[in-house]
């Protein structure tokens, strides 16, 4: 992908798009790819970078959602769980398998989430990822030396996904392109163009220029997540929200708190949210809370008590108890819950995806999750097409390869998730021998990663290649910070720009990444009794 490319075909403000789609977060990237496999003449706009928000900063699981088993959304979780096989199906590269205990501290949970995920397996079929099973304490603690003992009486283990959700976008994106479709980030969308009363386009204006675009379609879809309401006061200054945010706070350990291959899932904790301890990029991840927040932002911060509820909870199933100096990285992400009033409990809320169409035509697409992604986009181009009175052609990403794919991704090591780029970035090393140099001691990114993310990956920023080509914000934020001056310096030489954007952009990342630290004095308060 190249964005001066993207931009050329939009000069000259004669040409009539398909379909036109807001948002470039996981709903909006699959509705760009569902739309140009059918061979409609597609354009997506993304106001900052693709996944800046909610689809960079998931739990990163590919899965059916047990949570809304114990809900009893029966026809929720069998289409997650169908989708989930399709995701492992067409990006294997970033699509894994991973085992899931569920430690037994009472004699009746073994036989209750026993059953439950009997179930669970039951309606994956051939699609499952593994067979559930009751484990004695002996092989609990075998698969967990860092669980808690005291009170153990044993385990379920069961089986779902894990991915990068973040390099899934940017290969979504890749994937729209190469079928044939136009992709923007940081492109404004600043109102909608109306003819006759009804949607036909939109305003937009490129962050990085200045420059200001009519740009024209038969049809315009606002996929736009926790803004979803933002994009649709545009079109009616007077509609009535649709959209309650949720926060969704994780936090980032070093391994030495969960060791080997397997996660810990807690089904019940003290608001009633499930809560994950899980292995990735050689971290652990843990989360989730579930807080509504009375507006959305780009960049949602983590509030105290609900660092320390996650502290809490994590300490009570880990021997080693995490303490707010062991967190490495604090990330928050917004949920757009659909049809809350504010008043109602979040943690309670589904995951199901609605789909609407205004009076004069702009068709929105919200709620949902990120395993089902596909089939909300397939339902949107659907109905997007026939608004727009387009060819009926029917949709193919249930058998189309996402960029990258490759189903013996693991021979590439710690190039693993380029899947089938990594080749080409093995060769950029081999011609450049200076772009193997590791961007910090404590980690295996390298030079080559940030020329390839210029590139070929849209990156235009230092955030950009820090929190989403590779995953170092959130991985490790101080690291990070330590890393922006030779990422500024390596994107500056491919970018053609000069010293002052360099230490602008060092200055920029700085600040965004202190955000996803505990301070100091944060610290001492939530250690507080």
């Amino acid at each position: 992908m190249n964005r001066d490319a993207m931009i050329a075909a939009l000069e000259g403000g004669t040409r009539v798009w398909d379909l036109l789609v807001i948002g470039g977060g996981a709903t909006g990237l699959g509705c760009a790819i569902d739309a140009a496999s059918r061979g409609y003449d597609t354009l997506l706009l993304e106001q900052h970078d693709f996944a800046k928000g909610t689809s960079s900063r998931s739990t990163k699981l590919v899965h059916g959602g047990v949570r809304y088993l114990k809900q009893g959304n029966i026809a929720l979780v069998l289409e997650a769980l169908k989708e989930r096989g399709l995701l492992l199906k067409n990006a294997p590269h970033l699509v894994r398998n991973l085992a899931f205990i569920v430690p037994n501290y009472d004699w009746w949970e073994g036989p209750f989430y026993g059953i439950g995920l009997k179930m669970y397996d039951l309606l994956a079929g051939k699609q499952g990822f593994g067979r559930s099973k009751t484990l004695s304490r002996e092989k609990t603690m075998e698969h967990i030396p860092t669980l808690e003992p005291d009170g153990l009486i044993g385990g379920v283990i069961y089986y779902d996904g894990q991915f990068d959700d973040a390099r899934l976008a940017i290969n979504m994106a890749q994937t729209a392109a190469e079928q044939g479709g136009v992709l923007l980030n940081y492109m404004r969308v600043t109102g909608l163009v109306k003819e006759h009363g009804e949607v036909r386009g939109v305003e937009a204006v490129d962050q990085e220029t200045g420059t200001a675009y009519t740009l024209r379609a038969r049809a315009v879809i606002n996929a736009t997540g926790v803004f979803t309401d933002d994009i649709r006061r545009l079109d009616d200054p007077d509609a009535p929200p649709m959209i309650s945010p949720s926060q969704g706070v994780h936090l980032v350990l070093d391994r030495s708190f969960l060791p080997g291959s397997t996660a810990i899932m807690v089904p019940r904790t003290d608001d009633g949210r499930v809560l994950f301890a899980i292995p990735w990029h050689d971290c652990v991840v843990v989360g989730t809370t579930d807080t509504p927040v009375d507006a959305p932002s780009l960049e949602p911060r983590a509030f105290d008590e609900e660092i320390d509820f996650i502290l809490t909870h994590a300490a009570r199933y880990l021997t080693k108890d995490p303490a707010p100096e062991d967190v490495l990285s604090v990330f928050a992400g917004l949920r757009p819950l659909v049809g809350s009033t504010g008043e109602e409990d979040t943690a309670s809320l589904s995951r199901d995806h609605t789909l609407h169409i205004s009076k004069s035509g702009l068709v929105t697409i919200t709620g949902g999750k990120w395993t089902t992604y596909r089939k909300m986009a397939e339902d949107t181009i659907d109905q997007a097409a026939t608004l727009a009175e387009l060819e009926e052609r029917p949709s193919s990403t249930r058998e189309l390869h996402i960029h990258g794919y490759h189903r013996h991704a693991d021979e590439f090591g710690p190039l693993q998730d380029y899947g089938s780029d990594a080749p080409a970035l093995q060769n950029l090393m081999r011609e450049r021998p200076a772009l193997r140099e590791p961007l910090h001691p404590k980690h295996p990114v390298v030079a080559a990663q940030v020329v390839w993310a210029v590139r070929h990956e849209m990156a235009r920023t230092v955030e950009d290649v820090l929190a989403r080509r590779t995953r170092l914000l959130l991985l490790d934020a101080r690291a990070s910070i330590e890393m922006a001056p030779k990422v500024a310096a390596l994107m500056a030489a491919e970018l053609g720009r000069d010293d002052a954007w360099q230490q602008a952009q060092v200055a920029q990342y700085r600040a965004l990444a202190e955000g996803y630290l505990i301070a100091p004095d944060r610290a001492g308060r939530l250690a507080a009794p």
